[in-house]
C-alpha cells in the first residue's frame, strides 16, 4: 500500500524560482555589468593584470547570475507526464555550470600571473586603485543583497560566494595597488592575480561538490538517516522499516522515500490512515520535506519484498 503525503498539490517552488530571490539576482547582475565595465576599462589604461583578473571573475558572475535567473524561469515551469518533476534540476545544472567556468577562469589568470612574473609592464597604479575601490565598494553591496537568500538556493548561494570572492579580490587589486604605490614593486600586480586565482578555486570546488551531492541523490546534510529510522521504528504498530531513501531534487525540495512493515491488525479500514498520519507526524519532526511517500506492508508480505536499501 503505498502513500504520497503532501501539504499542496504539486512540487513546490524552487528556491530560485521565488520572486524575492529573482529580483535579489536582477538587482546584482546589474551592479555586477556596470562594475565589469568600469574595471575592464580600468585595466586597459592602467596596464593592471590583477583588475583584468577581477573584470574577468565579475563577467564570470554576471554569467553566472545570468544562468541562475534563466534555471529559475525554466524550474518554475510545470511538471508534466514526461517530466514529473518538471524541469527544476535545470537550477542544479546551472549551479554546475557556475563552478566549471569558475575553475577555468582561475586556471586562464594563474598561467597568465605566472607568464608574466619578473617581467611585469608599467602599471598606472592611480586609475588601478580607483577601479578597484569601486569595485569593492560594489561587491560589498551586492553581498548585502544576496546574504539573506544564499541560505535557501544553490544559485542564489553560488552568486553569493562569487561575490565574496570578488570582494576579497578587489582588496588584493587595492593591496596591490598601495604596495605599489609605495614601494615601486611592479610584481605585485602580478602576484595579486595569482592570489585572486586561488581564492577563487576552493569555492568553485565547495560548490561543484554541493551540485554533484544533489545528483548523485545523496542524503541532504544534517540529516540523520539513522535517527529517522529508530523514531519510525517507534511508532506503535510499526514492525520494521527498509528502502528508505533521502534525496534533493534542487534547492529547497528534499525528497523522502520508505517501505514500512506494520502489523496485520494496523492495516483495517481506518488503520491505515491513522498509521500514515503518525508516520508523517514522526517524519515532520525530524526532517523537513512537503514531499514524502510510504508504502504500508503488512508483515504477512514483507518476505515477498526485495529490499534495496536498509
Amino acid at each position: 500500500m503505498g502513500h504520497h503525503h503532501s501539504h499542496s498539490h504539486g512540487i513546490s517552488a524552487t528556491a530560485t524560482g521565488t520572486a524575492k530571490h529573482r529580483k535579489r539576482l536582477v538587482a546584482v547582475l546589474g551592479i555586477t555589468l556596470a562594475v565589469v565595465l568600469v574595471q575592464i576599462v580600468g585595466a586597459v589604461v592602467s596596464g593592471s593584470l590583477a583588475l583584468l583578473a577581477d573584470a574577468g571573475h565579475m563577467l564570470s558572475d554576471a554569467a553566472g547570475v545570468s544562468i541562475a535567473l534563466l534555471a529559475a524561469w525554466i524550474a518554475a515551469r510545470p511538471a508534466s507526464d514526461q517530466r514529473t518533476y518538471g524541469l527544476q534540476r535545470a537550477e542544479v545544472l546551472a549551479a554546475l555550470a557556475n563552478a566549471l567556468v569558475l575553475i577555468v577562469i582561475s586556471v586562464v589568470i594563474f598561467t597568465e600571473a605566472i607568464r608574466r612574473l619578473g617581467s611585469a609592464p608599467e602599471v598606472h597604479t592611480d586609475v588601478m586603485l580607483f577601479a578597484a575601490v569601486l569595485g569593492a565598494a560594489a561587491n560589498l553591496v551586492s553581498l548585502l543583497i544576496l546574504r539573506g537568500a544564499q541560505k535557501d538556493s544553490l544559485n542564489v548561494r553560488g552568486a553569493y560566494l562569487e561575490v565574496l570572492g570578488d570582494l576579497l579580490g578587489s582588496f588584493a587589486v587595492i593591496a596591490a595597488a598601495v604596495v605599489m604605490m609605495i614601494t615601486g614593486y611592479a610584481d605585485a600586480d602580478t602576484i595579486a592575480s595569482i592570489v585572486i586565482a586561488f581564492m577563487i578555486l576552493p569555492r568553485a570546488w565547495h560548490l561543484l561538490r554541493d551540485v554533484v551531492d544533489v545528483l548523485l541523490e545523496a542524503t541532504p546534510k544534517g540529516v540523520d538517516v539513522q535517527l529517522i529510522r529508530e523514531h519510525i521504528l517507534a511508532v506503535e504498530g510499526v514492525v520494521s522499516v527498509h528502502d528508505i531513501h533521502i534525496w534533493t531534487i534542487t534547492s529547497g525540495v528534499p525528497v523522502f522515500s520508505a517501505h514500512v512493515v506494520v502489523e496485520d491488525g494496523a492495516l483495517g479500514a481506518r488503520g491505515a490512515d491513522r498509521m500514515l498520519d503518525k508516520l508523517v507526524s514522526c517524519l515532520g519532526s525530524h526532517f523537513d520535506t512537503e514531499h514524502c511517500t510510504f508504502q504500508l506492508e503488512p508483515a504477512t508480505h514483507a518476505e515477498h519484498e526485495a529490499h534495496q536499501h536498509a
